[in-house]
């Protein structure tokens, strides 16, 4: 069990699905740090002025995904449309980084992992989407 299943486990809310929510928060917070992780190895390659787009990309999706993460933990008095909003776009930045990280993937190792790590996060907020209805 993680900290964060214990957590939502001892909520006073009583979070329903609570091991669902937990799988998703580690996808988000994985997927988060992959691209952290990704941009500044992209920052280290010789051919770096190619891989602007990547290196955007990739702190956006890991802001967009970090913030999603923080919303989506919060149990108390939320706004369902707001936080379905902030899930699709999580899904958008994902999918986003993951064309482009795909696109350098025979090259950099860190861009296959990375399109990896994205496509998995946007599938697990795929799955909070029914969540937060």
């Amino acid at each position: 069990m993680t900290h964060a299943q214990a957590m939502l486990d001892t909520h006073p809310r009583q979070v329903s699905n609570s091991s669902d929510l937990s799988e998703i928060l580690h996808d988000l917070e994985e997927c988060s740090a992959t691209c952290r992780l990704c941009a500044d190895a992209c920052l280290a390659e010789d051919m770096v002025a190619d891989l602007r787009r990547c290196i955007r990309l990739n702190l956006d999706c890991a802001a967009v995904c970090a913030a999603t993460a923080e919303i989506l933990g919060r149990q108390n008095e939320g706004d369902p449309r707001v936080t379905q909003s902030v899930v699709e776009a999580c899904i958008t930045a994902c999918e986003a980084c993951a064309e482009e990280c795909e696109r350098h993937a025979e090259m950099h190792e860190h861009c296959r992992i990375c399109a990896e790590t994205c496509r998995r996060c946007a599938d697990a907020c795929r799955r909070a989407i029914s969540l937060v209805q």
